[in-house]
């Protein structure tokens, strides 16, 4: 998660849901597409974001553990330029390790039109990295990834 938000919130020490409340408030403060990084220590802040992105729209571009019970979030106001893009073919390969997806991921897009998008979920821990280096690659242009989920990534795979 190295990039850089527009604004952070630490509330290490609140209980659930404090941590959602606060990024609730700072998000809606904050204009279409500009990020918020949460910095939390309790539990329940993974789950009760991502589930709360899905009904705003907001997107939860990742996540990170900082030690000490700590975990940081990146999360993106809804409505801006990086919109998930709208896919053709969906490849859900949670459960499945690596190098699955991006194997699988590869065959389906040699058989997609050149500009079709391919979406590929998956749960596997190296996946973030792999499939980012995959396509820095040449093997295809990733157009958006994020984390829909705890250890869920979202990638979106553009046939070159």
């Amino acid at each position: 998660m190295s990039e850089a938000a527009t604004v952070t919130l630490d509330v290490c020490g609140l209980p659930c849901p404090a941590p959602l409340l606060g990024a609730k408030k700072l998000i809606d403060d904050l204009q279409p597409g500009q990020t918020l990084r949460l910095i939390s220590d309790c539990p329940g802040t993974a789950d009760d974001l991502f589930s709360w992105a899905k009904v705003t729209g907001n997107v939860v571009l990742g996540s990170e553990k900082l030690g000490t019970g700590k975990s940081a979030y990146l999360i993106q106001r809804a409505g801006g330029a990086s919109a998930t893009p709208i896919a053709h073919v969906t490849l859900d390969m949670r459960g499945v390790s690596c190098p699955g997806p991006i194997v699988q991921a590869k065959k389906l897009l040699d058989g997609m039109q050149t500009g079709e998008v391919l979406q590929l979920v998956s749960d596997c821990p190296g996946s973030a990295d792999d499939i980012t280096s995959w396509a820095r690659a040449g093997a295809a242009e990733l157009l958006f990834a994020h984390e829909s989920g705890r250890g869920v990534h979202e990638f979106y795979l553009r046939r070159t």
